[in-house]
Order: C-alpha cells, then structure tokens, then sequence
C-alpha cells in the first residue's frame, strides 16, 4: 500500500450531509463526498492487511485494496478501471448500499473500518466528469439472442455484461421507465435517477434495446382485481419470447409486499409502501399522479423497521407529515456490535439513517393488534409490546396502548416475486415462491425450462443491489456459455 501507517496516522472521515432544515425542502441528494484529498487519506488507511477479508465481504468482490491504493496514488483513471471490472455500476451501489464490505474490514476488528464506500463514491463521481464513463460496443456481433425480464439492476448488469461480448440484448420492462426498484422505490433524495438515466444512454450506445411499459405474460382483465404495476401498456407472451430469443434471463424483483392481516386492516389510509415511494418518484419525474398518496399534516405510522421503513420516513418527512413514528417488531439492537463476535460478517447493531435524523420516533418491540377507525378510515392502532422467550414472540401482560394514526405505512419486506411472470414461463419455484436456479457452476441460474435462466431478487428473495449487480453479472456469463460453449466474462 501507498501508506503502510496510514491506519495508525488517520482516522475514519465519514461523508457529510447539508443541513436538516435545507434538505427537507426538496428531493435532491444532500450527501456531501469526500474531496480528493479527503479520499487520499481515507485510502491511506487501507492497511495492507495481506488477507483483505473485504474481497468477500463484498458480494462482487470488489478489489478494494487496489482502488483504494490507486486513489491514494492519485491515479483515478486506474482506479475507475478496477472498480468497473467488478462492478457494472458503482454509482449505484456508492449511495444506497450498505456496505457489507466495511463490516469485513480488517481494521474493523478493533478500529473504524476504512471508508470503502465514501472512496467508490468518490471514484465514480470523479469518472463521470472527467468523461471516463464511455460506451463499449462489441467487437463483433454473435447473431445471438437474449430476451431480459426485469429493468433493475440485476437485468441491467447481465443485459451490459451480454452485449459487450455481442449478443444482441432487449430488455423488457413493464414499468414506463428503467431502473426497478432502484427507480421506483429508492427517493430521489438517496439516489437522484439521473444516474440511472445516462447508464441507460451508454447501454443504448453499446447496443441494449429497452422496451418500456411492456408485461410479459397476460394482461390482466379490467377489474379483475390482480396486482398489476405499474403502468404497462401492452403484453408480450412467454410463449413469444420463447420463440423469438436464444435465451431468457428473468430478472424482475421481489414485489409481493407482506401484509399484516389483523382487524381494521380494510380501512381507507393504510397503504403498502410501495404504493406509497413510487408515487413521489414519479412526481419527481414530472409525471402527474391523480389522488397521490401524502403526508401532508397526518400523524404517519410506518410499520417495519429496515431500509424501506426509513424511506417512508423520510419521504412522510418532506410532505410535511405532523408526526412520525417507525414501528419495529424485533427489540432494540445493541448501539456497538459485539466484534470478536461477529466480524467479519455484517453485524447487528442499531442503524439510524439520515431520514431518522429528519425527525422521527422510533418504537421497538412493538406489535400491532388492531388498526381502529371512524366512517372507514383509520384513526389509531391497538398496539401492544412484545418480547422474546424461548425463540418466541409473546405480548407483555398489561402493555397495550392506542396510538393516533391517520396514515399507515406497511414496510414490512417483500416475500416473493409476483407469480404471474414465473407461472407464464412455467417456472419451478422453490419453498418460498422465488424462481428455483441453482448458482452452482454446473447449474449456472438455469431453471427447469430450458433456456430459461433466472437471477436477482426473483431467484434470491429480497435483497441488496449489490447482490442484484452480483448475479445479473453470473447469470449473463452461463447464458455466454450457453450459447458460445465458453465465455470471456468474469463470474
């Protein structure tokens, strides 16, 4: 490393944010990232630790040590070239992922881990407008064609990774945009979408075909009740897809949202968070929603206590919501981790995230009984506390309350993938209703119909994009294999 003392000479510089008051006017992102020298010291104090446990922390075993060296060096272009070799899109992942990477960190063993993302972040901001960020077109063309379920970033990684090597790649969207969850589910004040609109604009000039508003499967018939998103507009059979490519890669996310079946639960305010996110968004864009879902002057209530629980805050937050309260089943983590515990591996801990910090109530060990309401609309929640005994949950004796509520938002996690896409396709799904592929080598994401492969949150359940970026890459390296018989892409 460029600094072996480095970790003894500096500490940890975390990235700064603007202001509570500033940044609750907009949707924006509020991050402020590290300077270039912030960057360099904070590289430095990667400790040449020999086995650098981060490679694995990271589920695209970014080369972290290497980047960060290079950046110390302040060979940036270098840098943007080994991060792109293991990451598509390191914008991404630079803003809204967790960073799993820095639990694993060495120095994290007894120290501040060294800020892995905050220097990503830096790389590839610095990329963009240095104009380092450029298409890369095959060489020549494989007359080779593959079909991808699913805009998010799973489909975007094997769709980039397949063309590259000169497949021709159509992506299918049912959404009206690109992106999944990454733009219909992240606020704009985490991840502006800007960033996944000029990844778009590259991928086109590489050769990627999109096709928005596009269903695959039946669409449903007016009234029918089914859970259609979104805003698709016409509908493409499996059966044609079948017949039209070489290969199909179903990439769609996890969207089935787990509900909460307890008394009230049809009363008029409560509402799935994604019912909830992806009408902002949309309003960000500058589209028109007709009767958007606000917070404006409600006591909001967002029941689950993870990532997409804090969005609803933050968002509830920006309408101008007159209280927020954050529910979560699970007692109150520890504020440390137990180290020698549970390094290298991601830790349980209390997270308070930049949306908590906005202003709202965090309540733990705490269940919902019963949503209360007056002429069809809920007022209130019959909550009661709850702790834990012998592995299971059981009510405290004594401990029931009613809390005021005229918005609720259910952010409890997502369970499976909307069956109709798997179904169409007669795809096997494995016990908990997700796409059955195995990652194994041999196997390579293929499910039971031949030459149908699946990956990301539809294979895995619900998870990070990291992990999406992950599998949409090791999938588009069998579907290679497949129909090549070898493949130059890295898994």
């Amino acid at each position: 490393m460029g600094k072996v003392t480095g970790f003894m000479e500096y500490e940890r510089l975390e990235e700064g944010y603007k202001p509570v008051t500033e940044r609750l006017k907009h949707y924006k992102e509020f991050v402020i990232g590290l300077d270039d020298a912030q960057a360099k010291i904070q590289a430095a104090r990667c400790m040449d630790c020999g086995t650098p446990f981060c490679n694995n922390g990271c589920p695209v075993n970014n080369i972290i040590p290497d980047f960060n060296d290079l950046v110390y060096r302040g060979d940036w272009k270098n840098a943007i070239d080994v991060l792109h070799s293991t990451n598509n899109f390191p914008e991404f992942t630079g803003r809204i992922c967790p960073a799993p990477c820095e639990a694993a960190c060495t120095l994290n063993v007894n120290d501040d881990a060294v800020g892995i993302k905050s220097i990503e972040h830096a790389i590839i901001d610095r990329a963009w407008a240095e104009g380092w960020v450029l298409a890369q077109g095959a060489k020549q063309k494989t007359g080779k064609k593959v079909a991808i379920v699913g805009a998010g970033p799973a489909g975007m990684a094997a769709a980039q990774q397949l063309c590259r090597v000169g497949h021709t790649v159509t992506v299918f969207e049912k959404n009206d945009r690109v992106g999944g969850l990454l733009r219909y589910g992240i606020p704009d004040f985490k991840m502006e979408k800007s960033h996944i609109d000029r990844r778009v604009e590259q991928m086109q000039k590489e050769g990627v075909i999109f096709r928005t508003g596009v269903l695959v499967g039946e669409m449903p018939k007016s009234g029918s009740g089914a859970k259609v998103t979104n805003w698709a507009k016409e509908a493409i059979s499996a059966a044609q897809l079948q017949k039209d490519f070489d290969a199909v890669i179903l990439t769609g996310g996890s969207e089935e949202s787990r509900d909460l079946p307890v008394p009230g639960r049809d009363l008029d305010g409560i509402h799935f968070a994604m019912e909830f996110l992806p009408q902002q968004n949309k309003v960000n864009a500058g589209d028109k929603v007709k009767a958007q879902l606000r917070a404006d002057g409600k006591h909001v209530i967002v029941i689950g206590g993870g990532d997409t629980g804090s969005d609803c805050v933050g968002t509830s937050n920006r309408h101008g919501a007159a209280s927020v309260t954050q529910f979560e089943v699970m007692p109150q983590p520890p504020v440390e981790e137990n180290r020698p515990m549970t390094w290298p591996y991601w830790p349980i801990k209390l997270r308070t995230s930049s949306s908590h910090d906005e202003g709202c109530e965090r309540e733990f060990a705490i269940s919902t009984k019963e949503f209360m309401g007056e002429k069809g609309k809920v007022t209130g929640l019959k909550t009661v506390r709850v702790e834990w005994k012998d592995g299971k949950m059981v009510e405290v004796a004594g401990s029931e309350q009613i809390l005021k509520a005229d918005l609720v938002l259910l952010a409890m996690g997502f369970v499976n993938p909307v069956a109709t896409v798997l179904d169409a396709f007669g795809v096997a799904k494995d016990a908990r209703g997700n796409a059955k592929a195995s990652t194994e080598v041999a196997d390579g994401y293929a499910t039971n119909v031949p030459k149908v492969f699946a990956a990301g949150d539809m294979r895995r359940g619900q998870s990070l994009v990291v992990w999406a970026i992950r599998e949409g890459r090791q999938a588009a390296r069998s579907v290679d294999e497949f129909l090549m018989g070898q493949s130059e892409l890295p898994r």
